[in-house]
């Protein structure tokens, strides 16, 4: 609540709403006691007496410049017989702008006994003001002695009254002792004389265009105020807000944003960013509520790190236009952003005395303007086009002509459709040695003529005016602040503030005078007044909230960019889409509020038993997402459904007859297993019942579906015997069988050959059979002939599996219901030798299958480098491959299997001999170290790490290795040397790695021979390559034809080029001019020389020659060109060391006079190949 004009404001932390049981809803306001006629006027200015009623108006409560008003009302109200009034007491009725109002007097007092309360209250009474009622006012109350009109207190204040806050005053108006005492603040009389005192109200009914003038915003809501709604904030995003809100209401953008194609999958796959643009910018059409940008901020890739920090809007904005362009190519949309935001300027150098030009014309989508040193938008114009005259020692060398006077400068050929203007708010002070925000005032324009500032030449048949669409606006300073935005909706309509989550329709003093910055008022004798900075609660005398950038669209294209809403439709499928999805989430809500009436279900079958390769009877905490065939459906039912519902409902569900189908109830066994126990045959039982009695709570109500078949008279072929119900929960399985009830048994079949285990079905056997009586039923359902001998394991559980003894019973091999049997072929000597030597790493029986399922992990392979080196692929993508290993594989195995997979997508067998794995870093994705082949080396230790001891989060990935497939056998690489090298083609510019395995005699003239294989060099070039080693981006020196490589250091890396110009002109020199070239080492780096990147050189130095030349050598010889050559800065670092002061060089310099043997050239710019870490820590969009 504002409370504009009054010394007597309250205390920012005083309770404005305690109440007391009688005052229902009063306002409670408490004045400074100082307020009363001794106010700070000077002495020479005489109080007006209470009874002037214009003079009291105009002397303490004077109008808002700023607002309009709508009427001015006088009321005075006798009071007497003060002390035997109600505790409560109204004043008759008066009105103001056709609205009625009355004054609330607590001549004892509101909550506050020691003082006096007087209230404006809206004079509707008993009957309800109407609907949506309300009025701005400024009013002030004067309690006088009616005998003496120089004695007086009054109090002022500001309130937007409603029907929730009908009243607005003082509770603490005057202390009850001062206006009774005998003599009132030196008056020879009191306040309040004879139980009598005179009460007059003041009150000014403000307009209020906007309608938020003092709003409280209890209940506010944008569509139906505005009919628009806002973007809520999700911890710092108020700028992206802001952002979103202009580009939104910049209609031929929003046109095409919504034209690129997104109505496929692959298509919104291909442009997650732009669809998510596109579904906000419906919602913000469609929606009633403000809208969450938290889609959107996914789509870009961004963590709670850039959500939580403010960053920069031009940044975001170029980069969203870069993204939305490059998604535009090709479609309806390609060049919108271009024709609609891109303008064209000219940088020049103009001889003065000849005629000669030299000039580049760019484009540019923004333009930074310098507020510093400028007062207004034109000013930062003439401070953009200001020419520069170059004469005397710094003429310009115009070809042709030699060294000239000129002019130098940028001007413009042309302006976009939209112009957006980033204004530099933010500079870096060099006194505080720090950035600092530029709160200085900075004027523009509602309409803007933008011809002055555009070349001669330019085409100006059609005017370059522009309106003003739009000012974001940035409140507070660098370190604490707030971004929102005036806009406007339609080509020639009102600013609206879009503030997050809020959208308030706004004045244009408010869009445009208020957000120039600069001084506030000054407050008569006092000076400049001062406010306060909401983000940082420091004062100033300058105003924190300014514009920041500023939005112009061409007057000629107004219609064109600013079409009306209805010309800008959203793609067909997006509407639909949207109401699918709010009509699947109302589903969520209501399953949710519904959820105590259902259950879920989970259902195994048959089908899932005979798909599932693992342990147990299906995998039950798998989901049919992840492409796990074998998993259990999950179905949502309702708690009252009976057994014979769940049936018919299976059957339904499954295509299956419901006389052929029963359900089991799945329990929990002490081992750890998950087993059938009994079915559930009592049809009128109910889901919750059968949940509450037989399933496991901790694993929720399971069911197996067990099928039969009709026997020949067509009667469903089940067990005979009948089952009680249990009298207790059963919850382990241990449930003592019934000697004569069949018992069901679950079969599993290990096929040693395919070394796959897998579900075969379910007999029924009697508890009294021997194990080996299995043997008929596996040889029946397998379709084997008689004679088959097979070998029975019993399934235990997940880690252990136990051989069956043929001639026990089921009852002393302890069999009961859903106990699973595994069983496979038997293998003669010779079969097993065969399957060996197929395949070295299979398993010959069941238990050590299920030794390598327990340890069982899917590795992923990789290669190395691309394109894959000896290795021919007959599928595209093929050389990407994943294998089940187990962690007690060795190091042969690991390769066997890998080699296995490979040569089934290689067009050519891959030995295992010949592949070398590396292990993947678990952050970066990055190769980490290499795999060695020594005795004890396990999956588990590539893996996983060692056991035992400290335990600690791997380094490596669990699940990744990287391959390659060498030339020769890993044995024969050991006996070599690993050699590195980068070959530099084009200069430094372009790189290839080149690893080769030398002999560890080997020279590196051999290595230049296979260097020169690999990368194709011609015979006539070998005598011109040169190798020198680096280490921490520095040169440290130059490698001879016959180094051994066997010397190299695996931390330097070893760089290889063909020498230079320079250097094959100086090779074919005399010998005097040889003594005048001389190699110097140069590297990069950013800021100071500790902190070096890129590819280091070797540099000719030529005597005598400044360092304008060289620098032009440099060039050359990096490849780095035109403006970017201009921003490097080149140093003399002592001796090449990290900590050594750099030397800066000036183009007058000659370096081979100021330049040392050992010292190094250094390159000052920034690194523009930083490591992801660092790539991570800017702003960017996916």
């Amino acid at each position: 609540m504002d409370q504009i004009g009054s010394d007597i404001l309250m205390d920012s932390d005083y309770d404005e709403k305690q109440l007391t049981p009688e005052a229902d809803t009063v306002a409670l306001i408490s004045p400074d006691e100082r307020d009363s006629m001794d106010t700070d006027t000077p002495a020479e200015l005489a109080l007006p007496l209470a009874t002037d009623h214009d003079a009291i108006f105009n002397r303490f409560m004077p109008a808002f410049p700023e607002y309009e008003t709508e009427a001015e009302a006088t009321f005075t109200w006798d009071i007497t017989n003060w002390r035997t009034l109600p505790k409560r007491t109204h004043s008759p009725v008066f009105h103001c702008a056709g609205h009625p109002w009355r004054i609330l007097f607590f001549p004892f007092g509101n909550a506050a006994n020691e003082s006096v309360s007087f209230y404006l209250e809206q004079g509707y009474g008993d009957e309800k003001p109407p609907e949506d009622w309300y009025a701005c006012a400024q009013f002030m109350l004067v309690l006088h002695n009616p005998n003496d009109p120089a004695i007086y207190i009054h109090h002022e204040a500001s309130h937007r009254f409603t029907a929730e806050e009908g009243d607005w005053g003082f509770t603490r108006f005057a202390d009850k002792n001062r206006i009774f005492a005998a003599k009132y603040d030196g008056a020879d009389r009191p306040l309040v004389e004879n139980d009598m005192a005179r009460v007059t109200a003041y009150v000014r009914v403000l307009k209020d265009p906007t309608g938020v003038l003092w709003h409280n915003f209890v209940n506010y809501d944008s569509k139906k105020e505005t009919g628009m709604v806002g973007l809520r904030n999700q911890g710092a995003t108020c700028y992206l807000n802001s952002l979103l809100q202009s580009l939104y209401l910049t209609g031929a953008f929003r046109k095409a944003v919504y034209q690129i194609p997104t109505s496929t999958a692959e298509e919104r796959a291909n442009s997650s960013s732009a669809y998510a643009l596109q579904r906000l910018f419906y919602r913000l059409q469609a929606d009633p509520q403000a809208i969450s940008t938290q889609e959107l901020t996914h789509s870009f890739g961004w963590e709670s790190r850039q959500i939580f920090e403010q960053q920069d809007v031009q940044e975001l904005s170029r980069i969203l236009m870069e993204k939305l362009e490059a998604r535009m190519k090709g479609t309806e949309a390609e060049n919108a952003l271009p024709n609609m935001f891109v303008g064209k300027m000219k940088t020049y150098l103009r001889c003065i005395n000849v005629d000669y030009e030299s000039s580049r014309i760019e484009d540019f989508w923004d333009l930074q303007l310098n507020v510093s040193g400028c007062k207004s938008l034109d000013e930062s114009f003439r401070n953009y086009v200001e020419v520069e005259t170059l004469e005397g020692e710094n003429k310009y060398m115009a070809e042709g002509y030699g060294l000239q006077d000129a002019k130098k400068g940028v001007i413009f050929e042309s302006f976009p459709q939209v112009l957006h203007l980033q204004l530099k708010r933010f500079e870096y002070d060099f006194q505080r040695d720090a950035m600092m925000k530029v709160n200085d005032r900075y004027e523009f324009p509602d309409v803007w003529d933008a011809s002055p500032y555009l070349d001669d030449t330019a085409d100006k048949s059609e005017p370059y005016i522009y309106h003003l669409h739009g000012v974001l606006v940035h409140s507070g300073d660098l370190n604490a602040g707030h971004y929102y935005a005036f806009l406007k909706p339609e080509k020639n309509g009102e600013f609206y503030r879009f503030d997050d989550d809020r959208v308030t329709r706004a004045a244009k003093r408010e869009a445009i005078d208020d957000n120039f910055g600069g001084d506030y008022a000054t407050n008569g004798a006092n000076g400049l007044q001062k406010g306060q900075n909401p983000y940082t609660r420091q004062w100033s005398t300058k105003r924190s909230n300014n514009a920041y950038m500023l939005v112009y669209v061409r007057e000629s294209r107004l219609d064109q960019i600013m079409p009306p809403s209805d010309q800008v439709q959203p793609p067909e499928h997006l509407p639909i889409t949207i109401a699918e999805e709010r009509a699947a989430a109302e589903k969520r809500r209501k399953d949710k509020e519904e959820a105590h009436l259902y259950m879920p279900v989970l259902v195994a079958t048959e089908a899932s038993y005979k798909a599932f390769q693992g342990v147990d009877l299906i995998p039950w905490t798998a989901s049919t997402d992840d492409g796990e065939p074998a998993a259990p459906k999950t179905f949502r039912l309702l708690r009252s459904w009976t057994v014979a519902d769940l049936t018919a409902f299976l059957a339904k569900e499954y295509s299956l007859e419901k006389e052929l189908i029963r359900p089991w109830i799945m329990v929990n066994r002490q081992n750890g297993t998950v087993r059938p126990d009994h079915p559930l045959l009592w049809d009128d039982m109910t889901l919750q019942e059968a949940a509450d009695k037989f399933s496991t709570r901790t694993g929720g109500f399971r069911i197996f579906v067990e099928e039969t078949t009709r026997s020949a008279d067509g009667t469903p072929l089940w067990p005979s015997e009948e089952v009680p119900v249990p009298s207790s929960p059963v919850t382990n399985g241990a449930v003592a069988q019934q000697q004569h009830k069949p018992i069901i048994i679950f079969l599993k079949h290990f096929d040693v050959e395919k070394q796959v285990l897998e579900g075969v079905g379910h007999i029924y056997m009697n508890p009294s059979e021997k194990a080996q009586d299995i043997a008929p039923h596996i040889l029946d359902l397998m379709g084997w002939e008689v004679g088959v001998n097979v070998e029975l394991y019993e399934e235990i559980k997940q880690t252990y599996i136990e051989r069956m003894k043929p001639r026990n019973t089921l009852v002393a091999s302890e069999i009961q219901d859903g106990d699973i049997v595994v069983f496979q072929r038997h293998l003669s000597d010779s079969e097993a030798t065969e399957i060996k030597e197929k395949r070295p790493t299979a398993c010959l029986d069941a238990p050590a299958y299920y030794d390598y399922l327990i340890n069982r992990v899917f590795v992923t392979f990789t290669p190395k480098f691309a394109p894959v080196q000896n290795l021919e692929i007959k599928e595209e993508g093929g050389e990407k491959f994943t294998v089940a290993l187990s962690k007690k594989d060795g190091y042969d195995a690991l390769a066997v299997k890998a080699a296995e997979e490979l040569s089934k997508r290689a067009t050519q067998p891959i030995e295992a001999s010949h592949l070398r794995f590396t292990t993947v870093n678990v952050q970066t994705g990055k190769p980490r170290s290499l795999v060695k082949r020594q005795q004890g080396t396990t999956v588990q230790s590539v893996l996983f790490g060692s056991t035992g001891g400290y335990t600690y989060a791997p380094a490596q990935a669990p699940d990744q290795l990287y391959y390659e497939v060498l030339e020769m056998s890993l044995t024969d690489l050991e006996q070599r040397k690993n050699v590195r090298v980068v070959w530099l083609s084009e200069g430094i510019q372009k790189d290839t790695v080149v690893e080769m395995a030398m002999p560890k005699n080997s020279t590196f003239e051999d290595v230049l021979i296979t260097l020169a294989k690999r990368v194709g060099l011609d015979e006539d070039v070998l005598p011109e390559v040169r190798f020198w080693e680096a280490h921490g981006g520095k040169v440290y020196k130059v490698l001879g034809r016959g180094q051994s490589v066997v010397a190299l250091n695996e931390y330097m890396t070893v760089y290889a080029e063909r020498m230079t110009e320079d250097e094959r002109q100086s090779e074919g020199a005399g010998e005097e001019s040889k003594e005048e070239i001389r190699l110097v080492n140069c590297f990069h780096f950013e800021k100071e020389p500790s902190k070096s990147h890129g590819v280091p050189f070797l540099f000719v130095l030529k005597d005598g020659e400044t360092f304008k030349d060289t620098r032009e050598r440099l060039s050359k010889r990096t490849g780095i060109k035109g403006k970017n050559m201009e921003k490097v800065m080149f140093a003399i670092v002592k001796g090449g060391q990290n900590y050594s002061r750099p030397v800066w060089v000036e183009d007058g310099d000659i370096l081979s006079d100021k330049m040392a043997q050992e010292d190094h050239l250094g390159l000052e710019h920034p690194n523009r190949q930083r490591s992801n870490w660092a790539r991570y820590e800017s702003l960017n969009i996916r």
